[in-house]
């Protein structure tokens, strides 16, 4: 089967395939069968219909374009082989010769992976933010766990700071309710400045039965941003009574005998939590280095793709939230026009298609592979961050199997990224090296190697007890 490839600019080319008719036979023949099954033909049972009478009353170009359409991807992926391309997408396929019996010619146009170097990956070098767990930090675990296990108490007096009250909201403007801009029975904890603007002013000083009235902007609903004029009445006051942070409440909340030992406890946690953040914020400044590095021209038709996908995306999404993109960047405090919004998109997904193409390439030189853990693992990792159970990412994909190899791919270029993370110098901003090689996936170091960060930037992940029934493709 002769192929020859015609480079048409370095990302794109055109391959031609021959296609003697000895190698179509096997198709020729599913395609009569499967017709001859599917019609009846007076003098012929059901699927004995010989390939003759098919062509007389349909036409031999019927089997032939049959026999085509179920055959080509494995012509062409053998073609792809022998002339040793990286295919970047889907290929645009164009019979263009045809005789009946001898060969069908076609040709595929498709975006292919650029010819470049890599770099040497110990020559890398990023820096991430230096380790910042402070004591407020763990006094503000430490308040969760008290209100935890504190107590309310209704009290008959006016609201005072750090109280609870339950409320009723009437929004208005002009004297006029607004409709979907009520709210009843809410709890809220005086001094803690969430909800409303103006809200903890209005509601110090009433006691349960008054109420007081303040402008505000309003925060969520079809009115949001408004202004209007908010009544606000109080229902309940509650006294929050907590636990003093001492040792018999350490007893109480926790496993230790001592607050000392507590907060040291929680200082561990949140030291590993912030360890995987920075373990995070290397994979993402060593991949900007690289990126950064190597001079590869990303396929326009794939990049054209990649923009539209995202665009149309974005404007679905906002659409949905009953958001412009104008609305949308000033809820967000971005000081971005919307031309500029589009046009940090298109970087964007540039950045990210030339990371794909270097990690792919990576992943194929260090022959990078993906074992059934790995894949398991990924499917545990989905599920905990959608917040949904493992059996239900699995079954997703036993549904839709094409998504089986989009998780192969992203668990493979999370593997090369961590082959080149662990060779590249981190260092933080206090200048002292961090050693990703060393950090298990709970943020805590290994003595040895064994536990590398891998797939997304994490920890390679001790076995899990969940047993997870495995997609079929």
């Amino acid at each position: 089967m002769p192929s020859t490839v015609e480079q048409l600019s370095p990302t794109r080319v055109k391959i031609t395939v021959e296609v003697p008719f000895a190698d179509l036979k096997p198709s020729m023949d599913k395609a009569y069968a499967e017709v001859a099954k599917s019609v009846n033909i007076p003098g012929f049972r059901r699927g004995k219909v010989p390939p003759v009478v098919i062509d007389q009353r349909f036409g031999r170009g019927v089997i032939i374009q049959e026999a085509f359409n179920d055959s080509w991807q494995s012509f062409y992926g053998a073609a792809v082989t022998e002339n040793n391309l990286s295919p970047l997408a889907q290929p645009d396929v164009e019979v263009t010769k045809l005789e009946d019996g001898d060969i069908i010619e076609f040709t595929a146009e498709v975006d292919v992976r650029p010819e470049f170097e890599l770099p040497d990956f110990a020559s890398l070098e990023a820096e991430v933010d230096a380790l910042d767990v402070p004591d407020t930090l763990v006094d503000e675990q430490i308040d969760v766990l008290r209100n935890r296990f504190g107590s309310r108490e209704t009290v008959e007096r006016p609201a005072a700071d750090g109280d609870v009250v339950t409320i009723n909201l009437v929004a208005s403007r002009d004297g006029e309710p607004l409709a979907d801009a009520t709210a009843s029975d809410v709890e809220h904890t005086i001094g803690s400045g969430q909800m409303l603007d103006g809200l903890d002013e209005a509601v110090t000083g009433l006691s349960a039965g008054e109420s007081a009235t303040f402008a505000s902007t309003l925060v969520s609903g079809p009115l949001k941003d408004e202004e209007a004029d908010i009544e606000v009445t109080v229902t309940k006051v509650q006294a929050s009574e907590l636990p003093d942070a001492d040792d018999e409440f350490a007893q109480e909340a926790s496993e230790f005998d001592t607050i000392e030992e507590l907060r040291a406890s929680i200082q561990d946690r949140l030291t590993r939590i912030a360890r995987l953040e920075q373990a995070s914020q290397a994979r993402d400044a060593v991949l900007e280095t690289l990126v950064g590095q190597v001079d590869i021209e990303v396929p326009e038709h794939l990049l054209n793709s990649e923009i539209d996908a995202r665009r149309n995306q974005i404007t679905e999404q906002l659409a949905q939230a009953g958001l412009t993109v104008e609305r949308y960047l000033a809820d967000i405090g971005e000081d971005q026009t919307e031309d500029e919004f589009w046009v940090d998109l298109e970087q964007r997904s540039t950045q990210a298609l030339k990371a794909q193409i270097i990690l792919d390439k990576v992943a194929e030189e260090r022959s990078v592979d993906v074992d059934q853990n790995d894949f398991t693992q990924h499917i545990i990792r989905k599920a905990q961050a959608d917040g949904v159970p493992p059996q239900q990412v699995a079954d997703h994909l036993n549904e839709h199997p094409h998504h089986i190899e989009e998780y192969m791919l992203e668990i493979r270029r999370g593997k090369a990224l961590a082959m080149i993370v662990e060779s590249a110098t981190v260092t933080d901003s206090d200048g002292s090296v961090i050693e990703l090689a060393k950090l298990r996936d709970d943020g805590s170091y290994a003595d040895s190697e064994a536990g590398l960060v891998d797939d997304a930037g994490e920890a390679a992940e001790q076995p899990v007890d969940e047993k997870v029934e495995e997609p079929t493709a």
